[in-house]
């Protein structure tokens, strides 16, 4: 790990849009000695809209003790003028991350690949699945837990206390095909952290085998969406989306090959996002900062 990586932090900004914002954040960090490195802003409208910030900066020699000297300062400096939320996250930190799978491999396999090459931030802690079948490919990257469900509503909720426990404390979950819906207590509980992927067929062919239903009405366009979750099913701020074109040529298999492609592309995109403090969510909706 380089230096430069290990001085280097993400300043994340939502607040009210008003003049001076860039001004006083910009100065703040000259004064600290900051280099910055890259800088996104977004407006919703100028005149009483929504402003939306992403720093990157260098500070030489800045470590955890001295990053909370800095959020303290940064506090009483900058953010008492404006109604500010914010964050400063450190990129020599990787995010743990855990991810829930069942039995469909696709998905899951794209992230640890992914992780294994060094193209994911994250320290992948384990691997949960509600189905034995993936442990053996799982176990090549890292650890694999298995967490049944049974069918009541207090299996769920067991199951969902015993995930809590193996997992600790965690800054993203994965669901990369996970067949479960989790409760609203579970999702209350990591709000914002929990990112999901699904095919874009929702909600014209909801529920099971939507490609062969997506065939019988003659689809030209396949496509998924990766989203945070929250207690409406499927419905939460959504993070990345793709499509791909098909022709009547294309039978249900192909279908199915197709739209597991996309979907691991689409959740690896989402994820990596996340990982780089990328995502602002405001509302249902969110700001992606991809540059």
């Amino acid at each position: 790990m380089t230096e430069s990586k290990e001085s280097t932090v993400r300043l994340l900004i939502t607040c009210p849009d008003q003049p001076g914002i860039v001004a006083s954040v910009s100065r703040f960090l000259h004064r600290k000695g900051a280099n910055i490195i890259h800088s996104d802003q977004h407006s919703t409208d100028p005149e009483g809209g929504r402003f939306f910030m992403r720093n990157e900066f260098y500070l030489p020699g800045l470590d955890l003790e001295g990053l909370d000297g800095l959020r303290e300062e940064f506090e009483k400096e900058v953010t008492s003028g404006f109604t500010m939320d914010w964050s400063l996250n450190p990129v020599w930190e990787p995010k743990k991350m855990v991810i829930l799978c069942s039995k469909v491999d696709h998905a899951l396999m794209e992230l640890l690949w992914r992780w294994k090459r060094g193209d994911l931030e994250a320290d992948i802690a384990m691997v949960i699945s509600n189905h034995p079948d993936l442990r053996e490919s799982v176990e090549h990257f890292v650890p694999f837990h298995y967490v049944p469900v049974g069918p009541t509503l207090r299996d769920k909720v067991a199951a969902e206390d015993r995930i809590i426990e193996l997992m600790g404390e965690v800054d993203i979950l994965v669901l990369a095909r996970y067949m479960q819906i989790l409760t609203p207590d579970f999702v209350a509980r990591f709000s914002n952290q929990i990112i999901n992927i699904h095919h874009s067929f929702l909600p014209a062919f909801v529920g099971a085998d939507p490609y062969r239903r997506a065939f019988e009405r003659g689809v030209k366009l396949i496509g998924a969406t990766a989203h945070y979750v929250t207690k409406e099913l499927d419905e939460g701020p959504i993070i990345e989306q793709d499509v791909i074109r098909v022709t009547h040529s294309h039978d249900v298999d192909a279908l199915k090959s197709l739209g597991a492609d996309i979907e691991r592309h689409v959740l690896a995109r989402a994820v990596k996002w996340h990982l780089e403090d990328r995502v602002i969510v405001d509302g249902n909706k969110t700001i992606v900062f991809r540059r």
